[in-house]
């Protein structure tokens, strides 16, 4: 056997959902560069579920199918006020309440392909408000519920704030959805298929890749970046802090990628948002010590920043708490999954690796009085 540590470079499988080759990263065929600047994120899930762009009508229903799926089962919020709320992460928060949504679900273990769609729809939809429910009641606020009308990007942050977002909040938080939308079969896609492969349900392979998304090597990036911003503090800070890391071989989060060799396509759009958004906040020194931190890594160690460098500043500037930046990656990344979980159940194998042993060799039992 040929052992390839991660599986890095091994092709697990065939999909039709999205690619990335020779540093181009496209949903289903469609260039990432495109859906950026002109998709909404409600037409890229309506892509990487049905394979082709919504007409008007397909979209205003996906539209209706998510407002009126988007509130949460009074028993979730009732939940989330039993946690020893000021010590749990948002990502385990967010990890629980989707599994307490299968409990909640009377259809939760029904495997037709229209059954697993509408859970598809339910999971999407209400990740958002699981998101910022949670968010407010450890801060003694009450919930608020998603208003119909508001796209998905703007429904989020007025549950997360109650207030109607600025139009540049919004376009800011839709196109960082569109951009994590889905990555091929990044850690926490890959979960989720080997999980479902299974034939376990829809509610346990969204669960098991929240498991996955919570490393810092995955999705907690972005919330690491934030914090080494924070802890450089001035401009004037940044090359002391990362010449020292670079020296002692420490990792600085947010640069590099194992599949992307000349750059993460996604990064520009994030590092465009960043500038405009901290010359708004009148906290320009966010972009600036970012762009000076890329400067210095990526002429150091030739590592071009990933789309979680760029985008821990766009969400603080959002006002958004920084330990909300990974779960808000989830809400994104959740359409991803929910296609590749469809997908796996179209065409189901059990994925079942192989291990190369290097333990001892044949050893015979010893009765225990004998051992040494």
């Amino acid at each position: 056997m040929t052992v390839t540590r991660g599986l890095e470079g091994v092709v697990a499988t065939t999909s039709s959902i999205s690619s990335i080759i020779d540093d181009t990263l496209t949903y289903v065929g469609y260039d990432i560069d495109d859906l950026a600047v002109n998709a909404s994120f409600e037409e890229v899930i309506y892509l990487l579920w049905h394979r082709n762009l919504p007409t008007a009508d397909q979209l205003t229903e996906l539209k209706k199918q998510l407002a009126e799926n988007s509130a949460l089962p009074q028993e979730v919020i009732e939940h989330f006020k039993l946690f020893p709320i000021q010590e749990v992460h948002p990502m385990a928060a967010l990890r629980t309440a989707v599994s307490l949504l299968g409990i909640y679900d009377d259809k939760a273990d029904l495997m037709d392909a229209d059954s697993n769609y509408q859970k598809a729809i339910r999971l999407q939809a209400k990740m958002p408000a699981i998101v910022a429910t949670f968010a407010r009641i450890r801060k003694g606020l009450e919930p608020i519920a998603p208003k119909p009308e508001l796209s998905f990007a703007a429904n989020f942050l007025y549950m997360l704030t109650g207030k109607v977002p600025e139009p540049i909040a919004v376009e800011a938080i839709d196109k960082a959805l569109v951009l994590h939308a889905d990555h091929e079969l990044n850690a926490s896609t890959f979960t989720a298929r080997v999980c479902v492969a299974t034939l376990s349900d829809v509610y346990s392979g969204v669960t098991a890749a929240i498991g996955a998304l919570k490393g810092p090597l995955h999705g907690g990036a972005n919330e690491a970046v934030m914090k080494m911003l924070k802890e450089i503090g001035t401009l004037e800070n940044v090359e002391p802090y990362v010449r020292g890391k670079l020296e002692k071989k420490e990792k600085i989060m947010g640069f590099g990628h194992r599949v992307y060799r000349k750059g993460d396509p996604r990064a520009k759009h994030l590092r465009a948002m960043s500038k405009k958004l901290t010359e708004l906040t009148g906290e320009p020194q966010w972009y600036d010590m970012s762009e000076k931190i890329e400067s210095i890594v990526t002429g150091e160690k030739n590592l071009p920043p990933n789309v979680d460098f760029y985008s821990a500043s766009v969400y603080h500037s959002l006002g958004i708490d920084h330990d909300l930046m990974t779960p808000i990656f989830a809400v994104s990344r959740v359409s991803g999954w929910l296609a590749h979980i469809l997908e796996q159940y179209q065409n189901n194998r059990l994925i079942r690796p192989r291990a190369d042993y290097t333990g001892p060799g044949m050893q015979k039992y010893v009765p225990i009085e004998q051992r040494g």
